[in-house]
């Protein structure tokens, strides 16, 4: 009778064991499946109504050697307010490490095979390549904290505040590449150059790329707006999922802006860098398509003068020198001071360094023509060859020249 009962015990905690297991795992699979539906399908950007736009890419940055690593995988690290250290500007890091997969590893499944699982067996994990673990540790200056996620995830945000959602799905995908190619590049780097965050890889500014957060993602649209976004916004990046841009296998520096003048810069002129991938090409669609092709601002002769350390007689004598091969302005003489055009655009905050003017009555007119630094791909360029039936990887590959599209995670791994 004793052991009559012992036995009956028995066979009743293992039932136990068992239902308690399933239990565990249905709770589990249905969190997972809460949270990635939360990720996927609240995420906007738009503000009245109206796409963000930004003028241009951050600024070249010529990186020191490689020295091998790849970047370093801290996403078990919560950054969750993590403060600015005013004191610590990180310089450039040298250094690309372009991961590749990793090879998958199997768990049997007892489910598809019949078998009951046992009390004390832990859930199967799905192995996950090197690619997909990378996290992006993004500081939001306006919160001063940063926000960590995977590197997709990074890519919608910034396709989001780079580019309006209302250009073609081609152009969208091109940007998305070129968004991506920037993170992946400057991570595979160690490049950590502009960052007052210690444990930051990226701001959210123009100084890298417009990242709009999550959180703010999720209350941009409501109904039917916020559908069609959202899906032609997760359509864009999961279409391109580890697409880069590269050159002679490595990652490019994906320089790109709103609109040209018709023609693209070469890097060499505007950054004093000369890079391969970065040479003037043409891009005629902007100047029909683009509502930021030219534009015209007037300032008092003083006020320009004044911005540019010149005296006021010497304004009206102002020449062009030399143009570029992007038929931008090279250098430009005022008085007996010479300027690049680059420097002319900064110092008055020009819309581009293609100008011409006009001066009376005191005044002087300035009309610019093409909206940014003009290096690499131009975003009213893509939209227009994407309208002309070109795919994302032909829209990419002739604003990069010589360049291809490839997957991050099959490129080869240094040692």
């Amino acid at each position: 009778m004793e052991r009559m009962r012992w036995r009956t015990a028995r066979r009743r905690g293992l039932r136990i064991g068992t239902r308690r297991w399933w239990i565990g795992f249905a709770g589990g699979a249905l969190v997972i499946l809460i949270v990635k539906g939360l990720l996927v399908s609240n995420n906007t950007p738009i503000q009245n109504g109206k796409q963000h736009e930004s003028m241009e890419s951050a600024p070249i940055i010529q990186l020191e050697p490689s020295d091998g690593k790849r970047p370093v995988d801290d996403s078990s690290i919560s950054q969750s307010g993590d403060t600015p250290d005013s004191q610590n500007a990180d310089a450039p890091k040298g250094g690309e490490g372009p991961g590749r997969q990793d090879a998958a590893s199997s768990v049997p499944d007892r489910q598809a095979s019949g078998q009951q699982p046992q009390a004390n067996e832990a859930e199967p994990v799905l192995a996950q390549s090197w690619y997909d673990r990378l996290r992006v540790r993004v500081y939001l200056t306006d919160e001063k904290k940063i926000e960590t996620m995977p590197i997709e995830l990074y890519v919608r945000g910034v396709l989001a505040g780079e580019m309006p959602l209302d250009f073609e799905l081609e152009a969208l995908k091109a940007q998305a590449i070129a968004a991506r190619t920037y993170i992946y590049r400057r991570m595979s780097s160690g490049d950590r150059s502009g960052l007052k965050a210690v444990k930051a890889d990226v701001n959210n500014t123009v100084q890298h790329q417009v990242y709009i957060p999550l959180e703010k993602l999720l209350t941009r649209w409501k109904g039917e707006a916020k559908e069609d976004n959202l899906a032609i916004l997760n359509r864009a990046v999961e279409e391109t999922k580890g697409q880069i841009i590269t050159y002679n296998g490595e990652p490019i520096q994906a320089a790109f802006f709103s609109t040209s003048n018709g023609y693209t810069e070469n890097a060499a002129d505007y950054w004093e860098i000369d890079l391969p991938y970065l040479h003037s090409v043409a891009s005629p669609w902007d100047k029909e398509i683009s509502p930021r092709y030219k534009e015209t601002v007037t300032m008092k002769l003083s006020t320009f003068a004044g911005k540019l350390n010149v005296k006021k007689s010497a304004v009206p004598s102002m020449r062009v020198l030399e143009k570029t091969e992007g038929r931008r302005i090279k250098t430009v003489a005022v008085g007996n001071k010479t300027f690049t055009g680059r420097e002319i655009r900064e110092k008055l905050g020009l819309a581009s360094s293609q100008f011409s003017w006009k001066i009376g009555d005191g005044e002087i007119a300035i009309t610019t023509y093409g909206f940014g630094h003009g290096v690499g791909m131009s975003q009213w360029g893509a939209n227009g060859m994407a309208q002309s039936g070109k795919s994302a990887k032909q829209i990419v590959e002739y604003y990069y020249s010589g360049a291809k599209v490839e997957q991050a995670s099959k490129l080869p791994m240094r040692s």
